[in-house]
């Protein structure tokens, strides 16, 4: 299938005149048309099909299709039916009244289309360009982000469901591709136990039982995998996803010992941002953030917070759900440089806001960072102390650091944390500390000889100094009122759009689908924004506002 491009889409005369006699106060598709214009072209997914081949459905229409499905929450065989029977959709698609629109798996086949180019941001690209030529959005001003869970579509499974399905999994790939090699070999228990899912059958309720059922599940596997990496079988077996799956999930499970298959003890297991949770989600991960415990992704966004201006979200970024926000200010700001709506202040919560993050985005992007940071635990670091670290000067540039009675440093050399990170460890020398009588209050532990103190680089010891004492400000914190705005666009994501939830598997998917919401969620504001539609206010219950201020 090719694709042919086509200019600037008109729309037909006598579809205008029957949309407007249809919807004499407009609707949303109507109205973003007339306002946005063609926002997407035919020209901007050129690089998602070949030079030959029967003529596809024009993607730039496919595209506006898919957001305004969003913004409806409709299935695909619901969105084709509007295409083909409703003429508001009709305009905001410039086509003939007549024209009978598509079958509904050619927006399965667009999607992933979409999904292997990363086709999902030029989705949301293409409205906010739309949205900047009509100075709706400009870079500068003020911008906010949170992240929220996302489940993952397939449901969440115990440890012998785990095993069990992955193995099943595994067989059902290889009966598919060679059913007569895998039919001379497969043992007759393993139709008992395989041929229908996991949930399907009971597993033994007493623990000792069940601890047998999951060491037979083990040496089932390990079989399977002995079987396909034989030197007779089939090498086209070993390539299959399911099996790789397999094998995956057995090294992070069991283990042989003298021949015997075991469960790998827990402290033996990866951690948990490369351990599968799912065989049929192989790139969701099990999150944790407070109380909260989750299978499946995480997503961060973005959106502008002028308070004379429609709020758009600007950025959407997917992450496997074990990614912390610490390490996502910068993608962010890539991000949204990329699209040159960089903001002058960025509003965030405690898990953005770090010295590195507040650091790079004032170095690399000229943005002021803005969030909570986190306290200190450590009693050496803590600034309120007698003998805390901003009891210390610090001579950066002769790399030297003077105690609060005098003594100097004599070792000063640049090391990596823990995380891989960037410290400098300073060391006092112990004939300095051991005859000073403020040692014991000077260290954490009682035999320790002299003092030692680790430094973040210059930069990020300067940017953490300035935003703690910023904090303190009464009018830092008034000003900081304007991320909780972010917990809205959230809830309007969740509520109309289905966002804590993935529609499909994959990572790759699940970012087109938070690609979608996005551009959906800008659609149904920017609507609001022509039809003058003020913004909801905070709900408080009758309750709650009983409750005395101040």
């Amino acid at each position: 299938m090719s694709m042919q491009p086509r200019g600037p889409v008109k729309i037909p005369v006598e579809t205008v005149h029957v949309a407007k006699a249809a919807f004499p106060k407009g609707s949303l598709a109507i109205r973003v048309r007339d306002e946005l214009g063609v926002m997407f072209r035919d020209e901007d997914f050129a690089g998602l099909f070949p030079a030959r081949g029967k003529p596809a459905w024009s993607p730039g229409r496919l595209a506006l299709v898919m957001v305004l499905q969003f913004v409806e929450g409709l299935t695909d065989r619901q969105a084709a039916d509007a295409v083909r029977a409703r003429i508001d959709w009709k305009y905001a698609l410039g086509l003939e009244l007549t024209d009978a629109g598509f079958d509904y798996s050619v927006l399965s086949e667009f999607r992933d289309r979409l999904v292997g180019a990363d086709g999902g941001r030029e989705v949301l690209d293409g409205i906010l360009v739309s949205a900047r030529e009509r100075g709706l959005v400009a870079a500068g001003g003020k911008a906010r982000t949170d992240s929220t869970h996302v489940l993952s579509s397939a449901r969440a499974l115990n440890w012998l469901e785990f095993t069990s399905e992955t193995v099943r999994s595994a067989l059902n790939a290889v009966a598919h591709a060679e059913p007569e090699w895998l039919r001379e070999r497969v043992p007759a228990d393993w139709l008992r136990h395989y041929a229908t899912r996991a949930d399907d059958s009971r597993f033994p309720p007493a623990r000792s039982q069940r601890a047998e059922a999951g060491l037979r599940i083990g040496a089932d596997g390990m079989h399977l995998l002995s079987m396909v990496w034989a030197s007779g079988a089939p090498p086209g077996l070993r390539t299959l996803p399911q099996v790789e799956t397999l094998r995956q999930v057995w090294v992070q499970h069991f283990q042989l010992v003298e021949g015997e298959v075991r469960r790998r003890d827990p402290k033996d297991r990866p951690p948990s941002t490369i351990r599968l949770i799912n065989p049929y989600d192989p790139d969701a991960r099990g999150g944790a953030k407070r109380d909260l415990i989750w299978d499946g992704y995480k997503v961060h966004l973005t959106e502008t917070c002028d308070a004379d201006a429609v709020h758009l979200v600007t950025h959407v970024h997917t992450t496997i759900a074990t990614v912390n926000d610490d390490r996502m200010a910068a993608v962010v700001h890539t991000g949204l440089a990329r699209r040159d709506l960089l903001p002058a202040e960025h509003w965030v919560d405690t898990g953005y806001a770090s010295g590195p993050a507040l650091a790079a985005a004032g170095r690399d992007h000229d943005v002021a960072l803005h969030g909570p940071l986190k306290a200190v635990t450590s009693a050496q670091s803590r600034g309120d102390a007698a003998f805390g670290q901003d009891a210390f000067t610090i001579d950066w540039d002769n790399q030297q650091v003077t105690c609060p009675n005098g003594a100097t440093s004599r070792a000063w050399t640049n090391k990596s944390s823990q995380a891989g990170l960037p410290v400098i460890r300073v060391r006092f020398s112990p004939s300095d500390c051991r005859p000073c009588p403020d040692l014991r209050d000077c260290t954490t532990s009682a035999k320790a000889k002299h003092r030692e103190i680790t430094l973040r680089p210059r930069d990020e010891y300067e940017a953490l100094h300035q935003a703690r004492a910023l904090q303190q400000t009464d009018a830092w914190k008034d000003r900081y009122k304007i991320r909780a705005g972010v917990e809205g666009t959230i809830s309007q994501g969740v509520l109309a759009h289905g966002l804590r939830r993935s529609r499909y598997r994959g990572l790759a998917k699940t970012s087109l689908q938070h690609q979608l919401t996005a551009a959906a969620i800008n659609l149904a504001r920017i609507d609001a924004h022509i039809t003058e539609r003020p913004r909801a206010r905070t709900r408080t219950s009758h309750l709650t506002a009983l409750r005395p201020v101040g």
